[in-house]
C-alpha cells in the first residue's frame, strides 16, 4: 500500500504558526538546539494547532514548556497513554494544555498538539533538545536542522500522520543562529544555504558566530559542516549529577561520555580486502525521481544530473577486487535482483550487471524496504567473503523501527553502509542501519556528489577494522563505572564512537577526589544523551524479533524516560494551563500546520505518480554511453557500450576490465583526448602500454577526483605488477611525453 501522509492543507485555512526561531549552541562534537515556535490565533474561535514535524533521529528532546502572556507552563514527561488522556480531560473542560510526543514508527518525527488557544491570544512553545554530531569523510561535523517532511512510505498497517505543502507556500518564517566552541580552533564553518559570514569571538577562534540568511525558503533542511583543527585527539567529558537527583540514579550520579576518533597509519590505510560480498541496495520508488531545486533556484532532475545511479555503480563495480562476489537489489513497492544470488566478480559477471542498471528507472512505487533486506538476509553468507551491505534510499518509510530492527537481528553476519539521498530524508533510518549494522552513514543533499562519499566507504569496507575491542577504565579504589552505550564492536578510519558510562562510589575519599574531575557544565547535556542511548537501546531490546512486546523492559523504559526528562516511543511531554480560572468556550477548530516537502508531487495517492518534465531518470545513462551495436575488434561482447560522450574521467573508468587492466583501442585513445595514430605512434612493445597511459592521465589531470578512482587505480597497479613488465620507466616516460604530463613512477605505484 503506497499512501501520502495525511491530507494537503488548504490555501484558505489559516495557519496559526507565524514564525519559528532556532538558536544552536555546539560545544565541540554535541549540540544543543532551542527552538521557539510563535502562534497567534487570528480567528474568532478557539483553536487546537497540530504541528507534525522532523527533528534527527538520535536527538534527546529534553524541555518543552508554553508560554501565554506572562506565564509559563513546563512540560512533565509521563506515560504516553496517560499524557494524551490529560490533554484529553484538560480540552473537554475548558483549559489549555499542551502535548508533544514521538511517532511510535520513527524516533524522527515528533507530533506537537497546542488546545484551547483562544481568539486573538499568542503563545510561545520552547523545545530543546541535545544531539550528537556526525563525523563526514573530510572530518567535518555535520548538524542538521530538518527543515523538509517528505511524505513517507506507508506499509499495511502503518499510520504516521502529516500535513504537507510545497516549500514556496510554507505560511511561517524561520531564523536560525548557531554558537560554536571547541578547545580547537574552528577553522571554517560550511552550509547548503545562504549563511551570514562567520564572526570569530577570540584570538585563539575557539569560540565563533555564524547566522542562516533571511529569506529560507524551506526548501531543503539547514545544514551546517563544522571543522576543526586536530580533529583526530580523542576527548573525555564528566559531567556532574543534578543535585537534586538521588545519589544512585542515572541522573544523580556522574556521566562520562569518551569520543574516539581514530587515525590510522598509513601503511595500514594502504591495504585493502581482497575478498567479500559486496550487496547493493537501490532505492527506484516514485519519489527518486521527483523535482527539485538547486542551488541557484531552478528547478532540476533530482541531484542536478541524469545517471546518478549508474555513474556511482559503475566507479563502485570498477573497484571491487577479483575475487569477490556481488549482487544488486532495486525496490520500490516491489523488489527486483539482476542474479537470483551472489555472483562471482568477473568481467562478465560486471558488464552484464552495468547493463541492467543502465536501463533502470524510478518506477517502482512506494518505499517499501523491509522485503527485500529479509530476502538478502535469507541468503546463505559465503565463506570467507564478509558480507557488505551498501543501502541507498531517500528514507521515505514510515516503519523505520521495524527495519532497524531487522539489521540489528542480523549484524553479526554483516556490516551495513546507508546513503540519506536529498533534502528530508530520515536520518534516524540512515543512522540508524548504519549504527546497528556496524557500518558508516552518509548524507548527500543540495549540490553534493555522491560518488565521493560512496567511494569513502567503500574504502572503508575495504580497509581493515580494528576489533575485539574492550574499554579499562583506571579509576580511583571505590569508584566504579557503568556502561549506558552498547559495547563498540569494530572501529575503522573515519569513524567516530561514543562511550558513555555512569559513576558510582564507595566512601566519602572516593567521592571527594571524584569530584576533583567533574565538569562545571549544569545543563545535564552529557547525562541526558547518555539516557537517550541507553532509551534507544531499551527500545531496540523492548520489541522482539517477532514484533512482540517485553512489558518488563516497556516499564523499564518509560521510568528511565521519566526519571531524565528525555523523551521516548512510550512517553510524551504534557503541560496544562491549569492558573487559567475562566475555561474556554465555543467549539474547537482544528488546525494542522502544514510542514514543508521539496519535491513536487501531484495529488495522488500513489507515490509513484510524479510530475515529469524531464526526459531522463535518476537511473538513466543514454546521455553518458551510446548503445549502438557497433564494436571494435579488440572487443567482445562482455563489454560496456561505447564512445561515451560526457565526463572524461567516466569515459575512462568505463573502459577499465574487472581485471584492473585498460585495452589499447580507440575509445581508450578517445577518453585520453588523443587520436588513435598518436597513441599507437609511440606504443611499446607491450600490453601494459595501455593501463600506463591510464594511470599517467588520472593522476595528471584528475588529481581533484582521487578519491573516486583510487580504489580502481590500485587495482590497476597489482595487475600490472602481477605482469613483470620490462621497460617500466621508459613506458612511463613515452607515456608523459604523449599526454603532456609530468607523472613519476613511484607516484603511479609501479
Amino acid at each position: 500500500m503506497s499512501h501520502f501522509c495525511g491530507l494537503f492543507t488548504l490555501p484558505r485555512e489559516p495557519v496559526p504558526l507565524k514564525s519559528i526561531e532556532v538558536q544552536l549552541e555546539v560545544r565541540d562534537h554535541v549540540a544543543t538546539v532551542v527552538s521557539t515556535l510563535n502562534y497567534e490565533n487570528k480567528e474568532d474561535k478557539p483553536l487546537e494547532a497540530v504541528f507534525v514535524f522532523p527533528l534527527p533521529g538520535d536527538a534527546a528532546v529534553c524541555h518543552f514548556s508554553a508560554t501565554i502572556g506572562q506565564t509559563q507552563i513546563v512540560a512533565e514527561v509521563k506515560e504516553k497513554q496517560q499524557a494524551r488522556e490529560e490533554y484529553d480531560d484538560a480540552l473537554s473542560s475548558g483549559q489549555q494544555a499542551f502535548l508533544l510526543e514521538e511517532s511510535e514508527q520513527s524516533p524522527d518525527i515528533f507530533s506537537l498538539s497546542v488546545g484551547s488557544l483562544p481568539p486573538g491570544e499568542s503563545a510561545s512553545i520552547r523545545l530543546e533538545y541535545v544531539t550528537e554530531l556526525a563525523v563526514q569523510a573530510d572530518d567535518g561535523l555535520r548538524f542538521c536542522l530538518p527543515a523538509v517532511l517528505n511524505p513517507r512510505y506507508e506499509p499495511q498497517g502503518a499510520s504516521v500522520q502529516v500535513t504537507s505543502v510545497p516549500a514556496s507556500l510554507v505560511p511561517y518564517s524561520l531564523s536560525f543562529s548557531a554558537r560554536v566552541s571547541s578547545p580547537r580552533p574552528v577553522s571554517k564553518v560550511e552550509s547548503s544555504c545562504s549563511l551570514d559570514p562567520l564572526q570569530y569571538l577570540n584570538t585563539e577562534q575557539t569560540q565563533a558566530t555564524v547566522k542562516l540568511a533571511a529569506g529560507h525558503k524551506f526548501d531543503r533542511d539547514v545544514e551546517l559542516l563544522i571543522y576543526y583543527k586536530d580533529a583526530h585527539q580523542p576527548t573525555a567529558v564528566v559531567e556532574a549529577g543534578q543535585a537534586s537527583a538521588k545519589p544512585g540514579t542515572l541522573m544523580g550520579d556522574p556521566v562520562v561520555m569518551l569520543s574516539l576518533y581514530p587515525e590510522f597509519p598509513q601503511s595500514v590505510m594502504s591495504s585493502v580486502a581482497s575478498c567479500g560480498e559486496f550487496v547493493f541496495l537501490m532505492d527506484r520508488s516514485g519519489s527518486m525521481d521527483c523535482l527539485t531545486n538547486d542551488s541557484e533556484g531552478q528547478e532540476t532532475r533530482l541531484w542536478q544530473c541524469q545517471g546518478i545511479y549508474y555513474d556511482t555503480l559503475l566507479l563502485l563495480l570498477k573497484s571491487l577486487p577479483m575475487g569477490c562476489y556481488f549482487n544488486i537489489y532495486s525496490f520500490g513497492d516491489s523488489y527486483e535482483h539482476i542474479f537470483p544470488k551472489s555472483v562471482k566478480y568477473s568481467q562478465k559477471t560486471m558488464v552484464k550487471a552495468l547493463k541492467k542498471v543502465a536501463v533502470m528507472d524510478a518506477d517502482l512505487g512506494g518505499t517499501e524496504i523491509l522485503e527485500p533486506l529479509k530476502h538478502i538476509y535469507s541468503q546463505p553468507c559465503i565463506p570467507n567473503q564478509p558480507r557488505q551491505l551498501f543501502v541507498f534510499t531517500d528514507g521515505e518509510v514510515s516503519n523505520t523501527k521495524e527495519v532497524i530492527n531487522l539489521v540489528k537481528k542480523n549484524s553479526g553476519s554483516h556490516r551495513c553502509f546507508s546513503f540519506g539521498i536529498g533534502e528530508g530524508s530520515s536520518s534516524a533510518l540512515i543512522n540508524g542501519l548504519a549504527k546497528e549494522g556496524g557500518g558508516h552513514a552518509q548524507f548527500i543533499t543540495g549540490t553534493d556528489r555522491m560518488q565521493p562519499k560512496v567511494m569513502q566507504s567503500l574504502r572503508f569496507a575495504l580497509q581493515p577494522a580494528v576489533e575485539d575491542i574492550s574499554v579499562t577504565w583506571d579509576l580511583p579504589k571505590g569508584v566504579s563505572v557503568t556502561a549506558l552505550s552498547p559495547p563498540i564492536t569494530t572501529l575503522f578510519q573515519g569513524q567516530r564512537s561514543l562511550v558513555y558510562a555512569s559513576a558510582h562510589w564507595t566512601g566519602r575519599s572516593s567521592k571527594h577526589l571524584l569530584c576533583l574531575l567533574l565538569s562545571s557544565v549544569c545543563r545535564l547535556t552529557v547525562h541526558r544523551l547518555g539516557a537517550r542511548t541507553l532509551i534507544c537501546s531499551l527500545e531496540m531490546e523492548e520489541r522482539d524479533y517477532d514484533g512482540q512486546h517485553d512489558e518488563g523492559v516497556k516499564e523499564k523504559l518509560v521510568e528511565l524516560s521519566v526519571q531524565s526528562g528525555v523523551s521516548s516511543s512510550y512517553t510524551a511531554f504534557i503541560a496544562v494551563n491549569k492558573g487559567n480560572n475562566e475555561p474556554i468556550e465555543g467549539p474547537l477548530v482544528h488546525r494542522d500546520v502544514p510542514t514543508a516537502y521539496c519535491c513536487h508531487f501531484l495529488h495522488s495517492p500513489n507515490k509513484s505518480s510524479h510530475i515529469h518534465t524531464a526526459t531522463h531518470r535518476l537511473f538513466s545513462v543514454h546521455t553518458l554511453f551510446d548503445f549502438s551495436s557497433e564494436a571494435s575488434s579488440s572487443r567482445d561482447a562482455d563489454t560496456e557500450p561505447k564512445q561515451p560522450l560526457r565526463d572524461p574521467l567516466l569515459q575512462l573508468v568505463s573502459l577499465q576490465e574487472a581485471s584492473g587492466r585498460w585495452v589499447l583501442d580507440p575509445a581508450l585513445a578517445a577518453a585520453l583526448g588523443k587520436t588513435s595514430e598518436e597513441v599507437e605512434k609511440t606504443k611499446p612493445a607491450l600490453e601494459v602500454w595501455a593501463t600506463i597511459l591510464a594511470l599517467i592521465w588520472l593522476h595528471g589531470f584528475k588529481m581533484d577526483a582521487k578519491e573516486e578512482w583510487e580504489l580502481l587505480a590500485m587495482k590497476a597497479v597489482s595487475w600490472f605488477r602481477a605482469q613483470n613488465a620490462p621497460c617500466v620507466a621508459e613506458c612511463v616516460e613515452a607515456g608523459n611525453t604523449l599526454l603532456g604530463c609530468a607523472v613519476q613512477r613511484d607516484v603511479l605505484g609501479l
